[in-house]
């Protein structure tokens, strides 16, 4: 899947997810602490994007050339 679409999908999905909070408000205050880290997550890849290569790869070390014994 494509990063723009993913970010756009995702912040459609925060975005239902907030409006959907301020229309019909969480009954107590466990549900509305439950929606906080759905909505943390997704605003998250809204903004940054689907982030890859967490760990930075190991790069090769460089072969020295050997000198010939004499």
């Amino acid at each position: 899947m494509s990063p723009i679409l993913l970010r756009l999908v995702c912040g459609l999905l925060f975005s239902a997810l907030v409006l959907g909070a301020v229309v019909r408000p969480p009954e107590n205050l466990t549900q509305g602490l439950g929606m906080l880290l759905p909505a943390s997550m997704l605003l998250g890849v809204a903004l940054k994007g689907p982030r890859r290569n967490l760990i930075p790869k190991k790069k090769a070390a460089p072969v020295s050339p050997s000198l010939p014994d004499v």
